[in-house]
């Protein structure tokens, strides 16, 4: 409970799977970003947005492998 869960992956990713768990996602992309979010945060932002995407009704996921989406690159500096 409230526990916080780090998790490193090689891409960007807001996965169904992941939704309720606390996580904490730090990512290095192929381009060589670095960067760390909060994964429920960011669905839960975007998740009208999410839930409407293709891949995200057909695989249950949103990938980037190159850097942070531009929305969400946007939403997490007015922060």
């Amino acid at each position: 409970m409230g526990k916080s869960n780090k998790v490193s992956k090689k891409r960007f990713i807001i996965a169904k799977s992941m939704v309720g768990q606390g996580l904490k996602v730090e990512v290095e992309t192929r381009t060589g970003n670095t960067f760390a979010y909060d994964h429920d945060q960011i669905y839960n932002l975007f998740k009208e947005k999410f839930d409407s995407m293709p891949c995200f009704e057909k695989y249950g996921n949103y990938t980037n492998s190159d850097n942070l989406p531009k929305f969400v690159r946007e939403a997490l500096s007015k922060k």
